[in-house]
């Protein structure tokens, strides 16, 4: 009886967290992105130069501060699931609130790196590059918002519901969810920000 327990317990341990469905979704999403990049990439081999001087333009700094922002974001979700797995309700809703208030600073500082472009009169339509980067950090940004959502529902039930298998399963699925639009933002960082063209 003992090694049976034992047995589940380890099946337990073994399966993804949250929800099937959603890792579906993710590993669709993550091979659409990886289809943008693959574009991007050949774009840039077809045009070193403008490619290049785009990069230029953007704000280092920014791209850093963002990642910094998801990162320390994704630690929050990452402490939430943790407290939900105890059922400590005021840790979860805590981290949660936490994760929110981070997470906020990502829509702030990139909203006000649009407006920069706007500004200089910089749009999708400037040049190729352009065009992928706004694309590219466009999609991305969506991709926030909707996590941002699933995070304050997942606030909502915190506060509300039982904190038991159910719930579990719930914030584990938007937990695996808000650290993929991190892990895109770490693949984009780079890819737009640091890595040269020529």
């Amino acid at each position: 009886m003992l090694a049976r327990t034992d047995e589940i317990t380890v099946t337990r341990r073994a399966a993804l967290p949250g929800d099937p469905g959603v890792w579906v979704f993710i590993l669709a999403d993550m091979a659409a992105f990886a289809l943008f990049f693959l574009l991007f990439t050949l774009g840039r081999i077809g045009a070193p130069d403008l490619f290049e001087h785009g990069r230029r333009t953007l704000n280092v700094g920014l791209g850093l501060a963002n990642t910094l922002i998801l990162l320390t974001s994704s630690w929050a979700m990452v402490q939430a699931v943790a407290a939900a797995r105890v059922a400590d309700r005021i840790r979860t809703v805590r981290f949660l609130w936490l994760t929110l208030a981070v997470g906020s600073g990502f829509a702030v500082s990139k909203i006000a790196e649009y407006a920069a472009k706007a500004q200089a009169g910089i749009s999708m339509l400037t040049n190729d590059f352009y065009m992928y980067y706004f694309v590219l950090t466009g999609i991305h940004f969506f991709h926030f918002l909707i996590g941002c959502a699933a995070i304050a529902v997942t606030l909502t039930k915190a506060r509300t519901q039982l904190i038991d298998g159910r719930f579990r399963v719930w914030i584990e699925s938007v937990g695996c969810y808000w650290h993929m639009v991190d892990l895109l933002w770490i693949m984009l960082f780079p890819l737009l920000y640091l890595q040269r063209a020529a």
